[in-house]
């Protein structure tokens, strides 16, 4: 029995510490955006399918003999290959930079070939091992219930989760990480190897004698009706995962910890659910689900809150509706005969929920309103059951339970309904596209036009003749990066100025004749619209119309800068401006060592790198004064409140750092400059193999 044990454990680990460290590793190759973690959640979801399909096969349609060898052939081609890979890429689960993305287009399939190419043939019979050592262990072990080992299965995912950002992520460099990782397969490919071939050797059982004591009475019946609640309580499930995911990430940073908190969340509620008929009670899940509920709307409401305060909220409420979810689905398991086709059916639903998330509704919601439908269909999912099954309560408590069950259903329904058929009213354009949502306000009465990303503002234009041209937001004249500018040296006399991260073009409204601004920008729905789409914004084609020559690169910054310099082109910028951090999610690979010491490279000799750093929760101050010190630069720290006359302008924080502190010394910067002087931190500096978003904190 031990050997089964291990192999499931280990596999289980296994398949949850790849997922954070392959969407780490791909992370920055495609923006750095909350999407990437979708994107690798469905194919590994798709590729889960695909192994209990794989399973639910050589279970049904194969002699035990043929089990063992067509098993015995797949590991053996999974570990050619990881050897293979091993010995052209930095670990066989590492792909080369070769493959990183040259263009911006169809990232989704992109992200599927890497991960198809790096781990999709290890983590196919990874995902397949699950239920076949349940089937196996249910011939060995007649009457015996094998569901305990899908929960035992489930905790070693949540350990794999768990131990990635805690312990592997932080003490060892990615390289290092796959080749433990290879190492690691090797001894689950040899224990699988050795329980497939007991198995083997163990006669054949009949479906009889895998009836299992624990199974409940209607077991046996195996309906179209339960069928299609396997599928639904899974994609509901896997919907909310991705929703709260994409929640939590906009708010914070698209990084590992975050992905793996709701990720563990939900494992955990499969290892409640699945211990045993005392893991799930419907009545006190019901309660936990209303209250959360209750507690989520308000957030919608209110959502300016504590980080730590809407985190918590969100993990408990999908806690909640994952334990209803996989709760019902234990109720309603069938008996080992069936185990198979169980498993099957679930990974189908979770599979079709990853789908829904990633390709159905950037196409039908202009806003992540799936989290509002999924939360709806799993209200709806659970009047339905509570009504077709009972609840074992006494008669007058069952009456008051079943009209919770159902206000709670309408409620929510009605409010859903409410959020996604209802836009803000200063909305006068919304867009969806992989890179998030979209949208453009309009204040009339101040005369303002906005563009923004979630929550966060990035661009601000009059739409008065007399202000259109002005610079607004963050970019005022007084703001940082406006003294800045207007105080270069070479202001005026063919200034090159590199920005990464476009918005509506602000800072182009800065140029001279002669002058060359060069934007970096991933978004093409951004580049159309600062570039004049529906004619929201004007400050690039005024620029040119005065002769600043304003250029756009579209895809990843940092690999764009990464190209410039291996065709041998650095820019020589005068000024390079970061506007990249002031929204809820931190592109974490762009305020790297490595991605410093490459804008440096594109630097003129006394040019400035000037990091916009406003931001709402985080405080950047300590990061950049680690990083000056790092490459031996001059730092100042520019802070501008919004002023109370100019309703276009915004708050913002620039930080500078520069070889040559001189331009701090100019008239206009004087006693507006912060040198942080005697300023002292502890924080480790950011690499790529490393960051720690919590450290900057507020």
């Amino acid at each position: 029995m031990a050997i089964y044990i291990a192999s499931i454990f280990l596999s289980a680990f296994l398949l949850f510490q790849v997922q954070p460290m392959i969407g780490h590793y791909i992370l920055p190759w495609f923006g750095g955006t909350n999407s990437v973690w979708s994107a690798v959640m469905l194919f590994f979801q798709t590729v889960l399918t695909a192994g209990y399909a794989y399973a639910y096969w050589l279970i049904g349609r194969r002699s035990a003999r043929q089990q063992w060898l067509w098993h015995r052939t797949l590991l053996l081609a999974s570990l050619a290959l990881l050897l293979v890979l091993g010995a052209v890429w930095p670990s066989p689960v590492t792909p080369s930079a070769a493959w990183k993305p040259s263009s911006v287009a169809w990232p989704v399939l992109r992200i599927f070939l890497i991960l198809l190419v790096a781990v999709g043939l290890p983590y196919f019979a990874l995902a397949s091992n699950s239920p076949l050592i349940q089937a196996w262990f249910a011939r060995l072990y007649p009457g015996r219930s094998p569901y305990w080992l899908y929960a035992l299965s489930n905790a070693g995912s949540l350990l794999g989760l768990l131990s990635y950002p805690v312990l592997v992520e932080p003490a060892l460099r990615l390289r290092w990480q796959g080749w433990l990782w290879a190492v690691l397969y090797v001894l689950f490919a040899a224990l699988t190897g050795s329980a497939a071939w007991r198995a083997a050797r163990a006669p054949q059982a009949g479906e009889a004698s895998m009836a299992t004591k624990d199974a409940p009475a209607h077991a046996s019946t195996v309906t179209f009706g339960r069928q299609a609640l396997w599928l639904g309580l899974s994609a509901v499930a896997t919907v909310m995962l991705l929703a709260v995911t994409s929640r939590l990430t906009q708010e914070i940073a698209p990084i590992p910890f975050l992905w793996v908190l709701p990720l563990a969340v939900y494992l955990l509620s499969f290892i409640v659910a699945f211990s045993g008929e005392r893991g799930y009670s419907r009545p006190w899940f019901v309660l936990l689900l209303v209250i959360t509920s209750i507690a989520v709307a308000a957030l919608a409401a209110e959502p300016e809150q504590p980080i730590l305060l809407q985190t918590s909220i969100y993990l408990i409420f999908l806690f909640a509706i994952c334990m209803v979810a996989h709760g019902e689905l234990y109720r309603l398991r069938p008996e080992a005969a069936n185990l198979t086709r169980f498993y099957l059916l679930v990974s189908i639903g979770g599979a079709l929920g990853g789908l829904l998330v990633n390709f159905v509704a950037p196409l039908i919601f202009s806003d992540y309103w799936e989290f509002y439908a999924g939360w709806a269909a799993a209200c709806v999912l659970l009047m339905v059951l509570t009504f077709v099954r009972q609840t074992e309560l006494r008669h007058r408590w069952r009456f008051w339970h079943d009209a919770l069950v159902g206000g709670l259903a309408v409620g929510v329904v009605i409010f859903a309904a409410y959020a996604i058929i209802s836009p803000a009213k200063t909305d006068v354009w919304r867009a969806r596209n992989f890179y998030g949502v979209l949208r453009v306000r309009e204040d009339k009465a101040q005369g303002l036009i906005f563009l923004a990303h979630g929550a966060t503002v990035h661009g601000v234009q009059c739409t008065t003749a007399d202000r259109r041209a002005v610079p607004s937001g963050y970019y005022w004249p007084e703001s940082g990066i406006g003294l800045i500018l207007t105080s270069h040296p070479r202001y005026g006399h063919g200034m090159r100025v590199g920005v990464l991260g476009l918005g509506v073009g602000t800072l182009a409204a800065y140029g001279q004749p002669g002058d060359v601004y060069r934007f970096y920008e991933i978004n093409p729905r951004v580049v159309e619209l600062a570039s004049g789409e529906n004619g929201f914004f004007s400050y690039l084609s005024d620029s040119q119309q005065r002769g600043v020559q304003v250029e756009i690169v579209l895809g990843d910054a940092r690999l764009a800068l990464e190209e410039e310099l291996a065709q041998g082109k650095p820019q020589g910028y005068d000024v390079l401006v970061v506007d990249v951090f002031n929204s809820d999610s931190i592109p974490v690979h762009l305020l790297t060592r490595e991605a410093i010491a490459l804008y440096l490279q594109h630097l003129a000799p006394d040019g400035i790198l000037a990091l916009h750093i406003s931001n709402r929760y985080l405080d950047f101050r300590p990061l950049v004064w680690q990083e000056a010190n790092q490459f031996g630069l001059e730092v100042g720290i520019v802070t501008t409140p919004a002023s109370s006359t100019r309703p276009e302008t915004l708050p913002s924080i620039w930080a500078f750092l520069t070889r040559d502190g001189r331009l701090f010394t100019a008239p206009a910067l004087s006693g507006r400059v912060d040198r942080l002087e005697g300023f002292t931190t502890r924080i480790r500096p950011w690499s790529d193999d490393y960051s720690n978003v919590f450290q900057l904190l507020k």
